[in-house]
């Protein structure tokens, strides 16, 4: 499986991507509601995060802290490129997912946190800092 494909795989439901980001489900909501993340849906219309809608949770965290407002974070993601792809549940995916252990999808975690290739600077300490924490 590409790098993209498993960064773009929409695997986690809103609780955990709350524990992750240290954000609460209202912010998240808002988040989505302004467009600065997509994250897919399911039939039931749940919402599932994929690790490039976590970076970029972390990212907005992150701007806000410097006093940004939705505004001025918009600017700056325009600023950085094009968007990512918006997190999308293919067939494959989500009978991939299912078939995911917490364990398997632990190590997944895991390894898109420490061991990826830093694309943006300044991006993989970004979320080791953020996620390590749940790794001991």
């Amino acid at each position: 499986m590409s790098d993209d494909l498993r960064r773009n795989m929409a695997l986690f439901p809103i609780g955990i991507v709350m524990k992750l980001t240290d954000l609460t489900a209202r912010q998240i909501r808002y988040y989505e509601q302004n467009g600065l993340i997509q994250p897919a849906r399911t039939e039931g219309k749940q919402r599932l995060f994929s690790f490039n809608d976590v970076d970029r949770l972390l990212e907005i965290k992150e701007l806000i802290e410097k006093g940004l407002n939705i505004a001025g974070i918009k600017q700056v993601l325009k600023l950085q490129g094009p968007a990512a792809e918006p997190t999308e549940i293919s067939t494959a995916s989500e009978v991939k997912r299912k078939d995911m252990s917490d364990k398997e999808l632990h190590q997944l975690l895991r390894q898109q946190i420490m061991y990826r290739n830093a694309t943006r600077p300044g991006e993989d300490a970004l979320i080791r800092g953020e996620l390590s924490r749940f790794f001991h």
